[in-house]
C-alpha cells in the first residue's frame, strides 16, 4: 500500500506581537492510501493547522509535504489548482463555511463550476447523485442552510468536498458542532464514503472515542508536536506518553463496574510563543526530570511502528 500523504519536519509559524506562535513546530506523519489517521490533542495544540497547511490553504513556515509520492512544497499555482480536484477539506462549523445565499444545489455545484468541465444538465445531474450519496433527500435542492439542521447542513458540506472525486480529504472536527445521535450518522457516512471510493482522510477531533471509532492509527499532539503516533488498536492497548496517558484515562466508559483511574494533568501550560528548549508537556508531567526541560525529546521508534517523543524512552 503506497503512501498518499506524507509530511518531513513540517512547520508553520505565525508572528505576533509578543513574538513568534509555534503552531506547527516539525511534525512529520504518513497516511497509507485508503486508511484514516486521527489527529487528536487539546484546543491550540495545532490540529487544524495543520490540516489547513497539508491541504496548502495555508502557506508552510518550513518541512515538506508529499502527495501520491509527489513533493507539492513549492507548487506553482497552476499546479496546485489541479490538485484541487484531488484534495478537499470539510470544516469544522457547517454553518460558518457554507454561503447563507446559496440554496443547497447551489452550494454543492459550486466547485464543479468553478472547475468549468460540465455542461448544465450534466452539472444538475452530477449535484443529484451527490445529494443521494450523503442522504440528502432531492426536496432539499432548493433549501437554504439556515433551514437545515446541523446534520443536514454538514452532509452539503460533504457532497461540496465530494464534487470533484478527491482521493484525500480533510476533516476539521466535523461532528464536534452536532448532536451524538447525527455524529454517528456522519461518521458512518464517512466510513461508508471510504469504502465506496478508497479515500483517504486525516481526521481531526478533540474526542478520542470518535477518532477510536473512525481512525486507523493515531496521532497525539501536544502544543505543535506530536508525542506520540501509531496504530488505533495500539495507542489504546499500550498508551507510552503522559500526555496520551492522561487523555485516555479521561474517556468515558459505558460500565458501572469498570475501576476508572483518571490521571488528572497539573501545572502550567507552556507557551507556544517562542518555546524553551525541553519537552513541551514537562511543566504539567509527573515524570518530569531536569533532562525533560532542558533537551527536547526526539521521537523514538519503540517497535512496530509505534512512535513516541519522551525521555523516558530515550
Amino acid at each position: 500500500m503506497s503512501k498518499k500523504i506524507e509530511t518531513k519536519n513540517l512547520k508553520k509559524y505565525f508572528q505576533t506581537p509578543l513574538g513568534t506562535l509555534h503552531a506547527v513546530d516539525g511534525v512529520s506523519f504518513s497516511v497509507e492510501e485508503g486508511q484514516t489517521i486521527g489527529v487528536v490533542g487539546e484546543s491550540g495544540c495545532g490540529k487544524s493547522t495543520l490540516g489547513r497547511v497539508v491541504i496548502k490553504l495555508l502557506d508552510h513556515t518550513d518541512g515538506e509535504i508529499f502527495f501520491d509520492g509527489e513533493n507539492i512544497t513549492h507548487v506553482s499555482k497552476a499546479r496546485l489548482r489541479e490538485l484541487r480536484w484531488k484534495m478537499q477539506m470539510i470544516f469544522q462549523d457547517p454553518y460558518a463555511s457554507v454561503n447563507p445565499r446559496m440554496t443547497v444545489s447551489q452550494i454543492i455545484a459550486e466547485p464543479l463550476k468553478i472547475a468549468g468541465r460540465l455542461d448544465k444538465a450534466a452539472l444538475d445531474g452530477r449535484v443529484a447523485e451527490l445529494m443521494e450519496t450523503v442522504g440528502l433527500d432531492a426536496r432539499y435542492s432548493m433549501t437554504y442552510p439556515h433551514e437545515l439542521d446541523g446534520g443536514r447542513r454538514q452532509r452539503i458540506s460533504i457532497a461540496r468536498a465530494l464534487a470533484l472525486n478527491p482521493s484525500f480529504i480533510v476533516c476539521d472536527e466535523p461532528v464536534s458542532a452536532l448532536d451524538v445521535s447525527i455524529q454517528a450518522q456522519i461518521l458512518n457516512l464517512i466510513k461508508d464514503l471510504q469504502d465506496r471510493f478508497g479515500t483517504t482522510f486525516i481526521f481531526i477531533s478533540h474526542n478520542l472515542a470518535v477518532v477510536k471509532y473512525i481512525s486507523h492509527s493515531i496521532m497525539v499532539m501536544y502544543l505543535g508536536v506530536s508525542v506520540e503516533q501509531c496504530s488505533t488498536e495500539e495507542l489504546f492497548k499500550n498508551p507510552l506518553h503522559p500526555y496520551t496517558r492522561a487523555l485516555l484515562s479521561a474517556v468515558p466508559v459505558a460500565d458501572i463496574h469498570y475501576e476508572k483511574k483518571e490521571i488528572p494533568i497539573k501545572g502550567e501550560l507552556a507557551s507556544p510563543i517562542n518555546p524553551p528548549e525541553g519537552c513541551r508537556f514537562a511543566p504539567r508531567c509527573s515524570h518530569a526530570s531536569p533532562k525533560c526541560f532542558q533537551q527536547t525529546p526526539q521521537s523514538k521508534d519503540m517497535g512496530g511502528g509505534h512512535f513516541v517523543a519522551c525521555h523516558l524512552y530515550t
